[in-house]
């Protein structure tokens, strides 16, 4: 039985590979079930605009493989004002909407909370490359984002070993470790530099000159955006050593490109499991993913969670690099 008939789906905050297949999976999931659905663009800004528009089955059509998002996404300083929360009630009150579909990260599903508060049911999915949604083990666009920073240090690293060097490469993740660590172990690299894990400088200089007396004349070292200092960190490790550094920082690059299998099969299920809580009448959720299986947290829960960093994975990644 269908509790709601119209629903609006909106991306906000940074954007992520695989948020067109959670935006085609929920407005596709909604159809079938005979709702109306409305596309929001620019995020909340768009909401309190009214920058909306019906859609239909072929609003989604090809967009499954590309990256960034179809609705465009932006930030909206307004929406955090009590002013601006009920600008965004009352457009979703005009047009009828019942119920909306958030995929964004942290920043996202406090907002998604505040318009809960306010009768909208929301329903938040993960969609942030950092993947630091403690609710969920992986999110949506963390996987193509891990890809990609393993295939840039891959290309990096030809130029690195033709010139005997250390390369030190920042990835994002902004104050979460997860890509540097699984790119670090995926790429060889000599060291992971996180902000979870305390480090020394002297260590890292230490292992590089051991690994040289083994025979090895290049580096990589990865460093977690949430560190910072990368060109610091090279200078240093370059006088320690001895030995040429020079700092690649990623960027954005690691936003885009087309999302991985798993980030697509990820958003599209999330997108129906959205969508199958709204038909029930439930709101305030935030969808995620554990031990394979699809699961949903009330956003406040969700929110004050804490997600531990694999300790164990970085200790394997030090063991297994010299």
């Amino acid at each position: 039985m269908i509790m709601i008939k119209k629903i609006g789906i909106l991306t906000s905050g940074g954007d992520a590979p695989g948020m067109n297949a959670a935006v085609r999976a929920v407005a596709r999931a909604a159809i079938r079930k005979g709702m109306q659905v409305y596309g929001i663009r620019r995020g909340y800004n768009g909401l309190i605009n009214g920058d909306i528009f019906e859609m239909n089955e072929r609003s989604v059509s090809d967009i499954i493989q590309r990256g960034g998002t179809c609705l465009y996404t932006a930030r909206c300083p307004e929406f955090r004002t009590e002013e601006g929360l009920q600008k965004a009630k009352e457009m979703c009150g005009k047009l009828g909407l019942e119920g909306i579909v958030v995929i964004g990260g942290d920043g996202s599903f406090r907002g998604a909370a505040d318009l809960s508060a306010r009768g909208i049911l929301c329903i938040g999915l993960p969609g942030t490359i950092d993947n630091d949604i403690s609710c969920t083990e992986y999110t949506i666009g963390y996987d193509t984002a891990m890809n990609t920073a393993v295939e840039m240090v891959d290309k990096l690293r030809d130029t690195t070993q033709s010139h005997d060097r250390c390369s030190v490469v920042e990835v994002m993740g902004r104050g979460a470790g997860y890509i540097a660590l699984n790119a670090g172990i995926a790429c060889g690299a000599t060291y992971v530099i996180t902000a979870e894990i305390p480090y020394n400088l002297d260590d890292v200089a230490k292992k590089m000159l051991e690994s040289r007396k083994t025979g090895k004349q290049h580096f990589i070292i990865v460093v977690s955006e949430g560190v910072g200092h990368s060109e610091e960190i090279a200078r240093t490790l370059q006088d320690k050593t001895g030995i040429e550094a020079r700092t690649t920082i990623l960027g954005h690059v690691q936003r885009g490109g087309s999302p991985t299998v798993r980030d697509r099969v990820l958003a599209s299920r999330m997108g129906y499991y959205a969508v199958d809580l709204l038909s029930q009448g439930i709101g305030n959720r935030v969808v995620g993913i554990q031990k394979s299986e699809i699961v949903d947290f009330d956003i406040q829960e969700a929110l004050a969670m804490e997600k531990s960093f694999p300790e164990d994975l970085y200790h394997i990644a030090g063991e297994i690099a010299f």
